[in-house]
């Protein structure tokens, strides 16, 4: 999807003084997020490299079909990182996939610092088993399960 990573663009920015801002925009339209639909995109991009379909992601994310269309084309916009944590395990995404996903819909990436991150972020690795599984497991480590979209913003 894009030719430079963040640290790159990070590294080029250090030496950009804001005068010359321009010209890092011309330089990097390409690496840079739109604003527009960008979480859409990215989602579709990915569904079809997958060959999933979103009723099928949707329903092993536990997230109604209405509620889940309405987020994947940005009609609709949630505050729980969880959910959109729930269609990326559901969507087979690896980790870096799902960290993508989360910085595109201007959410914090998962850190691996924070326990319950750091959990979850094995589960995108290993892969233990559905959304159910993985609430299990958090719940047996005393944390938090992954929240669904029942209450919604």
């Amino acid at each position: 999807m894009y030719k430079k990573d963040t640290e790159d663009l990070e590294k080029i920015l250090e030496h950009t003084h804001p005068g010359k801002f321009d010209i890092f925009l011309d330089e990097n339209e390409e690496d840079l997020l739109s604003r527009d639909r960008d979480f859409m995109r990215y989602m579709n991009a990915r569904f079809k490299e997958k060959g999933l379909f979103k009723q099928d992601v949707l329903l092993q994310a536990d997230i109604s079909q209405g509620y889940g269309y309405k987020l994947l084309t940005e009609e609709k916009i949630t505050r729980q990182r969880d959910v959109i944590l729930r269609i990326c395990y559901a969507a087979r995404f690896t980790l870096r996939e799902t960290q993508r996903a989360l910085e595109i819909y201007h959410m914090d990436r998962l850190y691996a610092r924070d326990s319950r991150d750091a959990l979850i972020m094995t589960f995108f690795n290993e892969r233990p088993g559905s959304i159910l599984d993985i609430n299990e497991i958090l719940l047996k480590n005393k944390m938090l399960p992954l929240k669904s979209s029942g209450v919604q913003e």
